[in-house]
C-alpha cells in the first residue's frame, strides 16, 4: 500500500525531526523538510506530497503563509498550519487559504495523528461527496442533505441531536426568510409548552455546531438561516 506524503515545512531544526520521528513512526513518508519559502516550493515541484505542515514563522523572508498562498497557484494540496501564533491577525491571513487544521503549538503526537488524519479525510472526501439534487449549501462550507435530515461540513458528518435536526430542518426549509420563534416552538414540541430559555437553548447549540453567523436571531422575532 502506497504511503502517504508528507512535507514539512519548519525551520528550527530540532522541531522539524521531532515531527519527522512522528510522521514515521504513524507510517507517512516525509518527502522532505524544507526550512524556508524557496526550498518548499521546490520540494512541491518535485515531489509533490499528499499533504504539508506548514510552520507560520520561517524566520526571515516569505512566511508559511505567503509559502502556501504561493503553492495554490500551482498544486491544490492539503495544508496543516502549526505555529506558535494563536493571534486574531495570523489566524484570519491562515483561515484565507481554507487549510485543513490549524495546530498550535506546543502539541502532542496524538494531536499531529488526529489532525493529520482528519484533514486528509475531508480533504479526499468533500470534493465529490455530495450532487446539487442531495444537498442545500448553507455557506462556509455547511451543508445539509434534505432526505436523511443531516448536516455535514464539507465530507464530515456533524452528529446532531432529534431536536437540531428538527430545528435545523425548519431553517432550511425557509431559507433567506424569518422563521417566527412560535411556529419553530410548535414544529419542534407540538402544542407542549415550552419555556423561553428551553427555545434559546435549543438555537445556541445548533449555532455551536455551525458558523455562528450562518444563522440568524432576530430579537423578539424568530430566526433564519
Amino acid at each position: 500500500m502506497k504511503k502517504t506524503k508528507i512535507l514539512i515545512v519548519e525551520d528550527e531544526s530540532i522541531v522539524a525531526l521531532d515531527m519527522k520521528r512522528a510522521l514515521e513512526s504513524f507510517d507517512y513518508e516525509v518527502t522532505q523538510t524544507a526550512t524556508n519559502y524557496h526550498s518548499a516550493i521546490n520540494s512541491v515541484l518535485s515531489n509533490r506530497p499528499d499533504l504539508i505542515l506548514m510552520d507560520v514563522d520561517l524566520g526571515t523572508g516569505k512566511d508559511g503563509i505567503e509559502t502556501a498562498q504561493k503553492i495554490k497557484t500551482f498544486e491544490n494540496i492539503p495544508i496543516i498550519f502549526v505555529t506558535a501564533f494563536s493571534d486574531e491577525e495570523t489566524i484570519n491571513r491562515a483561515i484565507q487559504l481554507d487549510p485543513v487544521s490549524y495546530l498550535i503549538k506546543p502539541f502532542k503526537r496524538e494531536e499531529l495523528k488526529s489532525n493529520i488524519m482528519l484533514g486528509l479525510y475531508k480533504y479526499n472526501n468533500h470534493s465529490n461527496a455530495f450532487t446539487e439534487e442531495d444537498i442545500i449549501h448553507l455557506g462556509e462550507n455547511y451543508y445539509f442533505e434534505k432526505e436523511k435530515n443531516r448536516l455535514y461540513f464539507k465530507a464530515l458528518n456533524i452528529k446532531l441531536g432529534r431536536k437540531e435536526k428538527l430545528f435545523l430542518k425548519v431553517l432550511v426549509e425557509s431559507k433567506g426568510h424569518i422563521v417566527p420563534f412560535e411556529d419553530i416552538a410548535y414544529m419542534i414540541w407540538g402544542t407542549n409548552s415550552i419555556s423561553n430559555s428551553t427555545l434559546r437553548t435549543l438555537i445556541y447549540r445548533l449555532r455551536a455546531k455551525l458558523e455562528h453567523k450562518l444563522i440568524e436571531t432576530i430579537p423578539n422575532v424568530g430566526c433564519r438561516i
